[in-house]
């Protein structure tokens, strides 16, 4: 085919996505006018609502709006985007989630047809970024940059995340349904723990991937299982249609709690699973299926037709190198597999950013890297191609933003989702156990410790990923004496590739105290060379819970024990109608 007819064909590939997004999101403000007049009910409008990423507040009146990033990664461009949705429409603030996505909280139902628009001004979406669809298909944020890479993920991923976007079969399933790529041998996006998992492999110089379905958390957790040890590359949008088809017709529709690929697994059996999707692979092969692209729409998934100059960090201000420095390039910075160039991690608090620090990342991207950001699962971002000599002017820059914390990735960088800050299914304030939990190991000094994780939810829908950390809380509640109490279930020796047990449930307020316990315990009574796991496990369970029991139901309450961290009221519970459950 020539080159001109290529682009050709590119072009109109382009014209009809962007037609489709434009008239998809003035549907939806015909919808929400109507929805406002009183002519939709809310269950009429939910679900239309929902397919587009809005979702419902425990405040009435305001919206959720979650932007897709497929496999997190994004140009400085869409990030001073994102930057304006903050500021014009969300409070000045954005979150990052555990899949890469950016949400924004409080925003007026009739405003979000105007966010869709700027989102589309850069080929951002939140289109099934909700709801029963094929959520944001998640990728390693080091690909293309990590030494021992079999190769680099992100165009896969980013092929398969336009495929299935905008598709019948892929926008009302029996429930969400979650895709993970990773090419680094520590697995970082946790592909265990998704619907489909695909890891970066070459066998006989063919590049490809192994295949895992039927993972997943929530209150269940399940761990996926391998169904291929090895497809080629070219060949994951069938495969992955496939396992697809089989959710889409298995899945249980009737009840959303028992409706994940999981259950199917769990009711039906692995094998009959296996070969039920093996039968719609034939079938695909046979008669056709979704097409995989060989290039997306330019800005899609942070593609760019040309890559941008490399910054080299010169035109940034000097800064005098100090202690704090040294400590954050000891903690933040990765060298890369490209010579003289490293990975720079920015530690974001619980993935908060406010509109000014991602104009202020954006810029720095362009400066001293390669003009793009990579969000990491944990609720962190990346620049790269930061040249070496240029670290300390990075450091000052990120200085300047607040954005300057050292031991990312570490004990005290704990993750947390939302929680009851604006989400009608939390329990509690996860975000303000977080920060208090983060206080009583910042100045941690053993560095096993030091290595730990910790997951916070709030509630058992595991939006924090509780199950996988080192140390796992979710939210729940109890009455004492008539009054109502937060709670948080402790988990302990999670990883990315086993789930926590569970220990017991414990006061909100007392949850750093138990915290301190098991830690002082491990660092005084672990063995030469035991994980934090093997160690939980050569203790068990019972003695965590006898070494904490007196926290359970302490004699007498003290006053605060009654508030939520953060809370200047006593605690209520207080649930809506769920909806996010990411």
């Amino acid at each position: 085919m020539a080159i001109a007819e290529v682009v050709t064909d590119l072009q109109l590939q382009e014209y009809e996505y962007d037609r489709t997004v434009r008239e998809d999101i003035e549907l939806f403000r015909s919808q929400a006018n109507a929805f406002v007049a009183g002519q939709l009910t809310d269950d009429q409008f939910r679900a239309f609502r929902l397919r587009r990423g809005i979702y419902g507040q425990r405040q009435a009146g305001v919206q959720m709006v979650r932007t897709k990033v497929p496999g997190g990664r994004l140009t400085a461009n869409q990030m001073r985007h994102l930057a304006h949705v903050a500021d014009e429409f969300g409070g000045g603030k954005g979150h990052l989630t555990t899949r890469q996505n950016v949400q924004y909280h409080f925003v007026p139902l009739q405003r979000v047809p105007d966010l869709l628009h700027l989102l589309a001004d850069v080929r951002l979406t939140t289109r099934e970024a909700c709801y029963n669809t094929v959520r944001n298909v998640t990728a390693c944020p080091l690909a293309g940059l990590h030494p021992e890479e079999p190769f680099d993920v992100q165009p896969y991923a980013r092929r398969l995340a336009f495929s299935f976007l905008h598709k019948e079969l892929t926008d009302s399933l029996p429930r969400k349904f979650k895709v993970a790529f990773s090419g680094c041998p520590e697995d970082c996006m946790a592909t265990w723990i998704n619907d489909v998992g695909l890891r970066a492999k070459i066998v006989h110089g063919v590049k490809g991937f192994s295949m895992t379905v039927a993972g997943g958390l929530g209150p269940l957790p399940t761990e996926a299982k391998l169904l291929h040890e090895f497809i080629p590359a070219e060949d994951i949008v069938r495969r992955v249609e496939a396992v697809i088809r089989v959710f889409n017709v298995h899945g249980n529709r009737k009840n959303k709690n028992t409706a994940r690929l999981k259950f199917v697994m769990r009711g039906r059996g692995f094998e009959w699973l296996r070969d039920a999707i093996e039968e719609q692979y034939q079938d695909i092969l046979a008669n056709g299926g979704i097409d995989m692209p060989d290039q997306v729409p330019e800005n899609f998934g942070g593609f760019q037709a040309e890559a941008p100059p490399l910054g080299n960090g010169q035109l940034l201000p000097m800064f005098p190198q100090s202690q704090a420095f040294q400590e954050w390039q000891e903690t933040n910075v990765l060298p890369q597999k490209q010579p003289g160039y490293a990975v720079v991690t920015v530690r974001v608090d619980q993935g908060n950013l406010t509109g000014d620090q991602m104009r202020g990342l954006a810029s720095l991207s362009e400066q001293a890297g390669d003009g793009l950001l990579r969000f990491t699962m944990n609720q962190n971002v990346l620049l790269a191609w930061v040249p070496v000599g240029a670290l300390a002017r990075v450091y000052g820059m990120l200085s300047e933003l607040g954005l300057n914390g050292a031991r990312a990735e570490e004990i005290s960088d704990t993750l947390t989702c939302p929680g009851a800050y604006s989400c009608n299914l939390a329990l509690t304030k996860s975000m303000n156990l977080g920060a208090a939990l983060a206080d009583i190991v910042r100045n941690e000094s053993d560095p096993l410790v030091r290595r730990l994780r910790i997951n916070i939810s709030g509630c058992p829908n595991s939006c924090g990923q509780h199950w996988i950390g080192d140390i796992g809380f979710y939210g729940n509640a109890r009455k004492i004496d008539g009054k109502e109490v937060p709670y948080y279930l402790m988990l302990l020796g999670g990883s990315q590739h086993e789930f926590g047990l569970a220990i017991q449930s414990l006061p909100a307020r007392l949850a750093p105290v138990a915290v301190g316990r098991v830690l002082d315990h491990y660092k005084s009574n672990r063995v030469e060379g035991e994980t934090f796991r093997a160690y939980v496990l050569r203790h068990r369970v019972e003695f965590f819970k006898q070494l904490t029991a007196d926290l359970v139901k302490p004699p007498e309450l003290a006053p605060e024990m009654y508030y939520d961290w953060g809370d200047d009221m006593a605690y209520s519970l207080q649930l809506g109608r769920g909806e996010c459950a990411a």
